[in-house]
């Protein structure tokens, strides 16, 4: 059994097509097909009930794609990690994360990662969802914890881990603060304290200002530090990143979950990764982060 009929038998399962896996791994429908009944006959049992044009998973098959997923991802992280051995290159595991996320779930993720896989040199960087979207893009970093804030491409994994109640932070002399939840009508004359460089100031006030619907004035913080210096100073709320509700600094702020009238304010919180960069470690950083947010 070759690691590449793996590879194709999950391209099959995944595109839900003999064509389109051959697309995905650069090889002819009919190729394809030849090392999927190939591999069939090594097992000895079929793995897809084929209907003319469409097939299914046979149980022998669902369980062959499940253990054959792992056992690739080991092998391809088996490869890697004695080539860099053999060439002295120390593996890298480019990571970005959302400017404002105020939760502890990435902290701790980042923290089991690198207890497990102490081989691997983390690099982080943080942003703003536009930031972060670039950097995807331009493959400055290897996977990203990001809110959604457009549709999803089929050039990425969105590896969605939660939704999540939106949170404000005030100071908690702050007479709303008093409030079990809070509105955006509550805050309209309130100022919205945005973490964001120059560059995404606009983008950023945009998004809060047109979607969210805050439409009181805005002042801009280069870091969460110093946002939370302003809130805790009375000098306006943060929207912050975060699934939980707890205390962060005693009694000098307030977290409040956001509503719009009687509806809470949502927003998804997704690992997004390139497809054609799905290697065993951002896969296996994206499942530590997924059951952090559980």
């Amino acid at each position: 059994m070759l690691l590449k009929q793996i590879e194709y038998f999950q391209a099959v399962v995944e595109t839900g097509s003999f064509s389109l896996a051959g697309e995905r791994c650069h090889i002819s429908q009919s190729a394809v097909s030849q090392q999927i009944k190939a591999l069939e006959e090594e097992i000895g049992t079929p793995l897809l009930h084929r209907h003319n044009r469409t097939f299914s998973l046979t149980p022998a098959g669902e369980l062959f794609y499940r253990k054959g997923t792992a056992l690739r991802n080991e092998a391809l992280r088996l490869i890697h990690d004695v080539h860099a051995a053999g060439t002295g290159e120390s593996t890298v595991l480019r990571i970005g994360y959302l400017k404002c996320y105020g939760g502890s779930e990435f902290i701790d993720a980042t923290a089991e990662f690198s207890a497990a896989h102490p081989e691997v040199k983390l690099e982080i960087i943080n942003g703003n969802h536009e930031d972060l979207y670039q950097a995807l893009r331009d493959e400055h970093v290897d996977i990203i914890l990001n809110d959604q804030r457009r549709a999803f491409s089929d050039d990425y994994v969105n590896y969605e881990l939660i939704q999540s109640h939106c949170y404000i932070e005030l100071a908690s002399h702050h007479p709303l603060a008093k409030k079990s939840r809070i509105t955006t009508k509550d805050l309209e004359n309130e100022t919205c304290i945005l973490v964001a460089g120059d560059h995404q100031q606009e983008t950023e006030q945009t998004y809060y200002h047109d979607i969210v619907g805050f439409h009181g004035a805005f002042r801009f913080a280069e870091t969460l530090s110093e946002a939370r210096i302003l809130v805790a100073s009375g000098n306006g709320f943060l929207p912050v990143e975060g699934i939980r509700n707890d205390v962060y600094f005693g009694t000098a702020i307030t977290r409040i979950p956001l509503y719009r009238n009687r509806t809470p304010v949502m927003r998804n919180y997704c690992a997004f990764w390139k497809a054609d960069n799905s290697g065993w470690y951002v896969e296996e950083f994206a499942e530590i982060l997924h059951r952090q947010f559980q």
